[in-house]
């Protein structure tokens, strides 16, 4: 987390810091390393690559905390988020998704009515849910509401325009409504963003086809490029 923080601020304060000699003291052995690490996981690759435009005028320096109390309080401070904190950020207010029941009228079709004698809705604290084999999940028949969850479980920050398949499975862990799967289907069929990404280029899958084999030694030879990695020397180049 740590290490996440000062990319943050880099990359943020980057209009104040391009060409300075900046120090930076911390209390998290981690972030030290982050410059000179050797192997690196995905996340701290990730994260050296986006700071090696600072390499050669970036030093990390390592303090233990318990000599800076103080910055850990500060750190530590709870303060209210209203509008008289500087810091203040609003709320994020979600919708309001009513949850609906079944009525008499719905039970007269075929496919909610099978439902209902197989024992799988169930009424709890006044919200219907649909029980079955692995998931226990809130009904819902209103079709502003379905929209809404779809847009949530597909085009939200944390679904990221999933595919068809990994959009029904997470809409699985949400909600029920009838005919989900057809709905989740099309939904993923409209979306604009994610139609023009996968865009059919109509061109044919291309065949493997097998290297030709060297009939002496260093007659062919392959290069993989290789970035990202530790720099050496006194000028930490790359």
């Amino acid at each position: 987390m740590e290490c996440l923080c000062l990319v943050w601020d880099l990359e943020n304060l980057n209009y104040f810091l391009e060409g300075c000699v900046l120090e930076v003291i911390t209390d998290c052995t981690c972030v030290k390393s982050l410059l000179n690490i050797k192997t690196p996981n995905r996340h701290m690759l990730r994260w050296k690559i986006a700071t090696n435009e600072y390499r050669g005028n970036m030093t990390i320096a390592h303090k233990d905390g318990n000599i800076y109390k103080n910055a850990d309080g500060l750190s530590r401070w709870p303060l209210s988020n209203n509008t008289n904190n500087t810091a203040y950020v609003p709320e994020e207010t979600l919708p309001h998704m009513p949850i609906e029941g079944i009525n008499v009228t719905d039970l007269n079709t075929t496919f909610l009515r099978k439902s209902y004698d197989e024992g799988r809705f169930h009424l709890l604290d006044g919200i219907l849910y649909h029980r079955t084999k692995h998931t226990c999940v809130i009904t819902v028949f209103d079709r502003s509401s379905v929209g809404l969850a779809l847009k949530q479980c597909h085009e939200s920050p944390f679904s990221g325009h999933l595919s068809e398949k990994r959009t029904r499975e997470k809409v699985k862990t949400f909600i029920w409504f009838p005919m989900w799967q057809k709905d989740v289907a099309e939904y993923f069929k409209t979306c604009d963003r994610c139609q023009k990404a996968n865009k059919s280029t109509g061109k044919r899958i291309g065949n493997m086809i097998k290297v030709q084999e060297s009939s002496r030694p260093w007659e062919m030879i392959h290069i993989d490029w290789v970035t990202g990695l530790s720099p050496e020397g006194d000028k930490s180049y790359n």
